[in-house]
């Protein structure tokens, strides 16, 4: 598996999970992930080719299958679902119009034979829109990005304390790990998250890269892209498209040169 983990199966309590060992030096943190999983489709045949192929994957727990949305919206009051494996074409209440009345569930798979859904989907923020027939390829694909997708949940480092000027502590996992200002290098955007990148590892904040940008810890750091923020101090070469920091090249944004001109002079 990619994206440096190794990825083995086991039993906890008589409870299948995937269980991850980072690769980084010095780390072998292991991490239980077990993910709940409702599937809701009104064909029956369909709805147990999708269940058929969750089963295959030890850490896809399903918690329940329906025939119906309105069992599902009284079910996920229950169980609490991670991931909704769901058609979109159905009776009385189709699966866009549930997805709205679910937005709780982080994870949203939509499985239907149109495709001309697709876009209104992901405006509903799908996380992967499947056309039946469903292919093997083509579910492992979608369950090798859901896997890392909730393993970067699970490690999320929440900005949780801080100590002294100099430093804070962040959550990573059940821990609180305390990170020199001084060594990070740069900050990247993740969507809901951002990667902080240090002179020795990566860490990951549940925070956008704006909010983190705001607090006072981060007042050193300049915006050279919508997904980057670097500290000045460690800025080396600037060119008319990159920065230089370290042993990393970062892209300048078109809106953020003058930012940059700030500090410099850019090269025409």
């Amino acid at each position: 598996m990619s994206n440096g983990y190794n990825r083995r199966t086991t039993q906890m309590r008589g409870k299948p999970y995937l269980y991850l060992t980072t690769n980084s030096p010095g780390s072998e943190r292991k991490m239980a992930v077990t993910l709940r999983c409702i599937i809701v489709d009104d064909d029956e045949i369909d709805r147990l080719a999708t269940v058929s192929f969750v089963r295959q994957y030890p850490f896809l727990s399903i918690t329940g299958i329906y025939s119906a949305p309105d069992q599902v919206l009284m079910a996920v009051q229950e169980v609490q679902p991670d991931v909704l494996f769901m058609d979109i074409d159905m009776p009385v209440l189709n699966g866009l119009e549930l997805r709205d009345r679910l937005r709780q569930v982080p994870v949203c798979v939509f499985i239907t034979s149109y495709s001309e859904y697709a876009v209104e989907s992901f405006e509903k923020e799908a996380f992967d829109f499947l056309v039946k027939p469903i292919t093997q390829n083509r579910f492992e694909q979608m369950v090798t990005r859901l896997h890392d997708y909730f393993v970067l949940r699970q490690k999320a480092a929440l900005l949780d304390s801080t100590l002294g000027a100099d430093s804070i502590f962040i959550k990573d996992g059940h821990d609180q790990v305390k990170i020199n200002l001084r060594d990070i290098l740069y900050l990247e955007a993740l969507k809901d998250y951002t990667r902080i990148v240090t002179t020795e590892r990566k860490h990951h904040i549940l925070s956008s890269i704006g909010n983190l940008l705001k607090e006072k810890y981060f007042t050193s750091f300049i915006r050279i892209h919508r997904s980057y923020a670097v500290q000045r101090e460690y800025i080396q070469t600037i060119t008319a498209s990159h920065v230089k920091i370290k042993n990393h090249e970062l892209p300048i944004g078109r809106s953020y040169k003058d930012a940059l001109k700030a500090i410099t002079l850019l090269p025409s």
